[in-house]
């Protein structure tokens, strides 16, 4: 079923649908340059309301299981594909792309040319799009000028728990109470991955998993040790309520964020944000650890970078374009980083709350 998918300003690709009649969605178009992993990539909160575009030209091929859900649900608006695979080949798959994408009532298309867009993007850098497959070219292209703007617009609270949760170390539960003989943590649900959980408890910590409206008066009377800010999607300088809550907090406790979480401790303790032209998308993304010259290898996910608040100490630039990618406080137990976190910084993460 021929698709089309039409970007603000009227840059126009034509795919097929392998999800059946796409009647109308739309939100920001972005690409990611992940060669495996798609399944985490649509169901990571973090692309929540987005188009996604992935550049590998097969997508599909390993089927998805239930095991590598970042998330209960699929979080795109759509996925825009090369090929899709219909028939995966792994000892681990329980269902297909396509049947997945249909249960969870999100599109998918393919046969587009995603080497196009994605050099289209980096030129013009990423905007509102909108996918048909009965809408003509010149009414998506209004339709995706009228759909609002990522800057400026709080998009965690469709993503963050409506109710304190707790992580029984596979799955979230009803918050009942802590559990004897570890860490008490607080986990701001700004879209925080399953993978987060997984290893946050790996260093002893019981996760108390808030909403974003909670309190710093909350967490403190909940008796929580340490705060975790998760990562998540959108214009961190929009969560205006967590940023305050946040520099109660760091007066007060530990401090831990990763991805949106790194950019709103940043802002909590007076630094600035800016949307970048089109993100960092991808598991390939060269970063500086400035402590020793080395450069790393990382995996992320986010639109929108931060200046350096005063008195921290940056622990790690982007290559690429010098952004600051994580800091250390010279005074609080406070550190951050913008990508996807390694055990190493789970585990400093962990010392510091003893």
């Amino acid at each position: 079923m021929r698709a089309l998918l039409a970007l603000e300003d009227g840059f126009v690709l034509e795919g097929v649908s392998f999800t059946g009649p796409i009647e109308l969605t739309g939100g920001e178009v972005t690409f990611n340059t992940t060669m495996i992993g798609y399944q985490e990539l649509i169901t990571d909160p973090a692309y929540a309301g987005q188009l996604l575009s992935i550049t590998y030209p097969v997508i599909g091929s390993y089927g998805i299981n239930p095991d590598d859900m970042e998330s209960g649900k699929v979080q795109i608006a759509a996925l825009i594909v090369k090929e899709c695979c219909k028939e995966p080949s792994n000892w681990r798959s329980t269902e297909t792309l396509p049947d997945f994408l249909i249960r969870c009532g999100v599109p998918g298309i393919e046969n587009v040319d995603t080497r196009a867009l994605t050099l289209h993007i980096r030129e013009h850098g990423a905007m509102r799009a909108c996918i048909s497959t009965s809408l003509s070219a010149e009414e998506l292209v209004a339709k995706a000028k009228a759909l609002p703007a990522v800057e400026g617009r709080d998009a965690v609270a469709a993503v963050t728990c409506a109710a304190p949760e707790h992580w029984n170390g596979e799955a979230r539960e009803a918050f009942t109470g802590w559990t004897d003989g570890k860490t008490k943590v607080a986990v701001y649900d700004l879209g925080v991955k399953n993978s987060q959980l997984k290893a946050l408890a790996a260093q002893n910590m019981d996760l108390l998993i808030v909403p974003a409206s909670f309190t710093a008066e909350q967490v403190k009377a909940a008796g929580a040790e340490a705060v975790f800010l998760s990562s998540g999607p959108g214009d961190p300088a929009a969560l205006t309520g967590v940023i305050a809550e946040a520099a109660k907090l760091a007066e007060a406790l530990p401090m831990a964020g990763v991805g949106l979480g790194h950019q709103v401790l940043a802002l909590a303790l007076g630094a600035s944000s800016s949307k970048m032209k089109f993100g960092h998308h991808g598991a390939n993304y060269p970063s500086r650890k400035l402590a020793t010259g080395n450069v790393i290898i990382t995996t992320q996910n986010c639109d929108f970078c931060v200046t350096a608040p005063e008195g921290v100490e940056p622990t790690f630039t982007g290559l690429n374009d010098g952004v600051l990618e994580g800091f250390r406080h010279s005074t609080k137990p406070i550190i951050t980083c913008q990508f996807s976190a390694d055990a190493g910084f789970y585990e400093e993460f962990a010392a510091m709350v003893k």
